[in-house]
């Protein structure tokens, strides 16, 4: 059993002699004893310790700082805990130093701008990778994993019927009766038939159905990927010889890809349905007149629209969802931020889509 620790003074009280084991266990009143000194002694002897851990280190480094006193003997592990001690030893700060209001608004900017780059950097990227995958997948359409993707049109497609057609078919009423209050002023009334008909097709509908999706299939691949990646799952699967992007990925792709214009055309008809059964109980217009009409003013190029956006809304949603979820490291709280993140991504870009869309149809004449 190693000795508690003692001290000796020696070459009349200028050489300080350490003895014993300068740990924690075996410290003992050594400090009290130390700081009792006077005068301090110029030199430290290291020389007779049998073992030193961070507390003994941290003893001899305040005495020797303290005091300007030089260390001798140590060895070349108590040498190297003795140096790491030192380094460790400055203050801490309580709180940042203050900084300027402005600077401190251009650095979140500036955080921000680079974030958001590196995330349409990584987007991108993710986008070459599903394209090559998909490329393969055609090269070799065996290796389709159709059960997957079948089971992605019930999660996507399926299930989502019926909070969408509720979604658009209020939406419907929405859209008459305040197209119906503007327009009375006027009287033409009869013209929110108009309204409710090329707004459904072309923008509502589609765009609408499109949010509904991000926030709800957009997270949930997010939130299923990312859990198998904390769960290793993902790994595993790569140690196998799965590759993730064609069991994980893909599938999703495709459903959201093909599931979209459908889930959009759904969409529009239950927003007509709405406005129609509003124009019928509240501006007496029939619904075989409201049918009728609705085929005179809603050109096929709307509907064209819509249907042109779905599949790229779909592919957008996927993408960022399944992205975000091959993002997920660390702890579970990163599941929830990169789920957040999918869904926040994915309207944004929605919405930028179909500004760029509404000015490219307007450009072709499709107005």
């Amino acid at each position: 059993m190693t000795a508690p620790a003692d001290f000796a003074l020696a070459d009349d009280g200028r050489t300080l002699r350490f003895a014993g084991a300068l740990t924690l266990a075996r410290i003992g009143d050594l400090p009290t004893r130390l700081d009792a000194l006077d005068p301090v002694p110029q030199r430290i002897d290291l020389a007779g310790i049998e073992r030193m851990d961070t507390v003994g280190a941290w003893l001899v480094h305040r005495l020797a700082r303290d005091h300007d006193v030089a260390i001798e003997g140590a060895n070349e592990d108590e040498a190297h805990l003795l140096e790491q001690v030192a380094a460790a030893d400055h203050p801490l700060k309580i709180r940042p130093d203050a900084r300027p209001s402005l600077l401190r608004v251009f650095d979140q900017v500036g955080t921000a701008t680079i974030e958001a780059g590196r995330t349409l950097l990584g987007l991108i990227g993710f986008f070459g990778a599903v394209s090559i995958t998909l490329w393969a997948l055609i090269r070799h359409p065996g290796r389709i994993r159709w059960n997957a993707v079948v089971r992605q049109f019930e999660v996507v497609g399926v299930a989502a019927l019926g909070i969408i057609g509720l979604m658009s078919f209020l939406i419907g009423i929405v859209i008459a009766q305040q197209g119906a209050i503007q327009l009375r002023q006027f009287g033409a009334e009869v013209f929110t038939i108009n309204l409710v008909g090329r707004l459904t097709f072309r923008e509502l509908g589609v765009l609408m159905t499109a949010i509904m999706v991000a926030g709800r299939s957009g997270s949930a691949f997010a939130a299923q990927i990312g859990s198998m990646r904390l769960a290793e799952e993902v790994d595993a699967m790569r140690t196998i010889g799965v590759a993730p992007m064609e069991a994980l990925v893909l599938p999703r792709i495709m459903a959201g890809v093909i599931m979209m214009p459908l889930l959009a055309f759904y969409a529009a008809m239950v927003a007509l349905v709405g406005g129609g059964l509003f124009a019928w109980f509240n501006l007496d217009i029939p619904p075989v007149t409201f049918v009728s009409r609705i085929r005179e003013v809603v050109p096929i190029t709307d509907l064209y629209q819509g249907l042109i956006k779905a599949p790229v809304f779909g592919l957008i949603i996927a993408v960022a969802g399944c992205f975000n979820g091959m993002q997920v490291e660390g702890n579970a709280e990163a599941v929830g931020l990169r789920t957040t993140a999918a869904v926040v991504q994915s309207i944004f870009l929605v919405i930028v889509l179909d500004a760029f869309f509404a000015v490219f149809f307007a450009s072709i004449g499709w107005i």
